[in-house]
């Protein structure tokens, strides 16, 4: 069962991620970090920020990119990651990869797989989860042995994402993600959720069956998975009174 924690504000949410990536840098100054963007990871880049560490001996891999946006465009992930990732924590440019970054897009998949291998593998995973259950860009239907490749989105997350851009028309169609199978590789996944509209896809994702019509459903089968949602994410958790006691009554020791 995945470590689910319930928290009163999306602040809240982000000290504990920040705690969660603090307590590994502190052990691994050079660790590798996987790295989401998007609305939902901006109050853990806020929060590991003002405590001004040093993370330049950090790696990261971020998790996706559109395909077909010049790499200058405001809302490249590229751009995304530099401006709220790299640029506030002081990540060293160079140690920080985006799928795609790097040759043709025919075989940028296999190159991002073999820089993540040759890193030593991902310590620390942050997610978020669609409305349709995707993490990353693995929409439904994703094998959850999927490794970095290229994808067409679905027209509800070109709606969901319209919001960063003109128009839904300006979303592009195509991305390219890390598969389901790399984001399992990582050694400790951390899956943030906010707001009543993540309510269904993080309950299928927690406490549904186990399938690639909810591709997020695939952290059940992790061995270090922390969910951290607000009360409107949480909903709909079955479990929600169980989870809430178990992270009240933790022992001393236990971190996330």
């Amino acid at each position: 069962m995945a470590e689910v924690v319930i928290v009163g504000s999306t602040d809240d949410a982000g000290e504990l991620a920040a705690d969660a990536i603090q307590s590994l840098v502190a052990a691994k100054a050079d660790a590798v970090l996987g790295l989401a963007t998007g609305s939902t990871p901006l109050t853990t880049w806020r929060a590991l920020a003002a405590r001004h560490l040093d993370l330049s001996r950090v790696r990261g891999f971020a998790l996706d990119e559109y395909v077909g946006l010049p790499a200058a465009h405001p809302e490249s992930y590229r751009s995304v990651i530099a401006r709220e990732v790299v640029e506030p924590l002081g990540l060293t440019p160079a140690l920080v990869r985006v799928p795609a970054d790097r040759g043709p897009i025919e075989t940028a998949g296999a190159d991002y797989e073999r820089a993540i291998l040759a890193a030593g593998g991902i310590d620390l995973q942050i997610l978020g989860i669609g409305r349709t259950g995707h993490i990353g860009f693995n929409e439904p239907g994703s094998s959850f042995a999927s490794l970095t490749r290229v994808k067409t989105l679905t027209q509800q997350t070109r709606i969901d994402n319209a919001r960063f851009f003109d128009s839904v028309e300006d979303v592009p169609m195509h991305c390219i993600t890390q598969g389901l199978g790399t984001i399992m590789r990582a050694r400790h996944l951390v899956l943030l959720a906010f707001g009543e509209e993540k309510a269904d896809a993080v309950a299928g994702a927690v406490e549904g069956p186990v399938t690639s019509s909810v591709p997020g459903s695939a952290i059940q089968l992790h061995q270090k998975v922390t969910v951290i949602v607000d009360e409107a994410a949480a909903a709909m958790l079955r479990f929600a009174d169980y989870y809430r006691y178990a992270w009240n009554n933790r022992l001393a020791w236990e971190k996330l």
